[in-house]
């Protein structure tokens, strides 16, 4: 141990919180490449969305906690990366297109695009105006939703719905539309940025109840009509953008 090092204070536990929760959804990444490999799929799917949920915990408590750290920044990153561009690209190719030699191409072009969004969104960060005030929006479909949106057709495969393999072109197809998403500068819907009337909460509680049923009697049913409603809302954000999606 250095001197400087002996100088330096303890640090609070629960200032290591937010990284050590960002590990963990690491871990529940790296473990669903494990379970793809052996071909539990079902299974890898479940810690993704452990992964998903996890990514949005670790931000939440540095916030609540004055631990946001610039280290903090690059692992969330780092993990991001893995979670949902490294292990839904292989869990695709594993399921839909190991059979033909240009699929592992487009899982690459998946993974790629989830890296260069991540990238752009560190730059954009560190380079925020003060003055901007909460974003309403994000650029690009999220690292975590276009994981969700990449993964569909292994959800439908998963509910019997599509028979796994049967058409390698289409699901190349759809990621490689995904990964256009990641990457444009297409104004997506932001959790921020959604305002509920009164009226309708009572309907967002019930809405809540009946998905979380659905999640024990039909979870693939559930993800596959989640993955068409967020769908919905990025067609929408399309018609609004008209081509300016690159610019």
């Amino acid at each position: 141990m250095t001197e400087p090092d002996r100088d330096q204070p303890p640090v609070s536990l629960l200032f290591l919180v937010p990284n050590m929760i960002t590990l963990m959804g690491m871990s529940f990444g790296l473990t669903a490449i494990r379970f793809t490999l052996e071909g539990r799929f079902g299974t890898a799917v479940f810690l993704l969305l452990l992964a998903a949920l996890v990514d949005g915990l670790d931000g939440l408590m540095a916030r609540r906690l004055g631990a946001e750290s610039a280290l903090g920044a690059q692992l969330d990153s780092l993990s991001d990366f893995l979670c949902f561009g490294v292990a839904p690209a292989i869990l695709i190719y594993q399921m839909h297109l190991g059979a033909g030699g240009l699929g592992w191409i487009f899982a690459l072009v998946f993974a790629s695009a989830c890296c260069l969004r991540l990238a752009r969104f560190n730059v954009m960060s560190g380079q925020a105006d003060e003055n901007d005030g909460p974003k309403r929006h994000f650029v690009g479909v999220p690292a975590p939703a276009g994981a969700m949106l990449g993964l569909l057709p292994v959800f439908l495969s998963l509910g019997d719905v599509f028979e796994a393999g049967s058409a390698p072109v289409l699901v190349s197809l759809w990621m490689a539309f995904v990964a256009v998403l990641m990457i444009s500068k297409l104004k997506t819907l932001s959790p921020k940025g959604v305002k509920v009337p009164r009226k309708l909460v009572a309907v967002i509680f019930f809405a809540v109840v009946i998905a979380i049923g659905l999640s024990f009697s039909r979870p693939w049913y559930l993800l596959v009509a989640l993955d068409v409603a967020y769908l919905a809302t990025v067609c929408l954000a399309l018609l609004r953008a008209r081509g300016r999606l690159f610019g």
